[in-house]
């Protein structure tokens, strides 16, 4: 049992090799997992969800009693990965108490219940949302699998997101497998950068979320969108606001262009919310 987040508590139980998560409070797999912020998520088609992050393959799914079950999940990974990936140890049901002194973000953060903002391996983050630019999600998570296929490592039923060091010796012919278009440039310019530790991934946890953005923002291609969800979903700046063109239209007709004060603390959660509500009620149409 982990007591937390003051008087929120998740409790988790090791049985057979498989992890039993209850008492989370929100967390909706659909919401969380194939919402935009990752794309290695796929669901089976019934109700069982399997993906990879941090070189490991999971299946997980949502019981009927709201326990989360993470199948064939030794308690070492679940401890030192998924934990902190599901962002187990924030207490959801808390900062839609707060936000919802706001009508709107409360219908939002009502629509949108469940989504919890996960936190990604920086490199394969960044890359992801290069990637991503100007792109759909068919077409990103196609992207995104030639690349594991083609350069990351084959772990028997899976492949591992290539490390920056391995793209960072590639070249744009070697990319041209990727079809990823004017992306390929940008793709390799991010992997040298980090690679030769010009920019430090996760120190950039311990800076301030402006001057972790104007450091992302060295690499080519990466402007302030991409460069601030990097920072919500890899690197715990929950204040950083990723604005593409529907948000800053939702932003214009449900605030008039400006957060509510009670949502600032958790910005980024709130965005998630905002950006879930918009799309899927149509209220910002193309």
């Amino acid at each position: 049992m982990y007591n937390i987040f003051g008087d929120y508590m998740f409790s988790a139980k090791f049985d057979n090799n498989n992890v039993y998560v209850s008492n989370i409070g929100s967390f909706d797999l659909p919401h969380s997992l194939d919402c935009g912020q990752a794309f290695r998520w796929e669901e089976n088609g019934n109700g069982v969800w399997h993906g990879v992050a941090f070189g490991k393959y999971l299946e997980l799914e949502k019981l009927n009693d709201g326990t989360v079950v993470l199948y064939n999940t030794a308690k070492e990974d679940f401890e030192n990965i998924w934990r902190h990936y599901f962002d187990l140890d924030r207490d959801y049901d808390k900062i839609v108490e707060a936000i919802s002194e706001n009508e709107t973000l409360k219908n939002a953060a009502e629509y949108a219940h469940g989504i919890r903002i996960l936190n990604q391996e920086p490199w394969e983050t960044l890359c992801s949302f290069i990637i991503s630019q100007n792109n759909n999600i068919k077409r990103i998570k196609g992207i995104i699998s030639r690349l594991c296929e083609n350069f990351g490592e084959d772990k028997g039923g899976f492949y591992t997101f290539p490390a920056a060091e391995k793209i960072a010796g590639l070249d744009l012919e070697d990319l041209s497998v990727l079809r990823s278009g004017f992306r390929a440039k940008y793709i390799l310019d991010a992997a040298n950068k980090v690679a030769s530790g010009e920019i430090r991934l996760e120190r950039l946890k311990e800076i301030s979320t402006d001057e972790a953005r104007d450091e992302l923002m060295k690499i080519k291609g990466v402007g302030p969108k991409v460069a601030d969800c990097v920072l919500l979903f890899a690197l715990e700046h929950a204040d950083a606001f990723p604005k593409d063109v529907w948000i800053k239209r939702a932003m214009e007709t449900l605030f008039g262009g400006e957060l509510p004060d009670c949502a600032k603390p958790y910005a980024g959660i709130a965005q998630q919310y905002i950006f879930f509500f918009a799309r899927d009620t149509k209220l910002i149409i193309d």
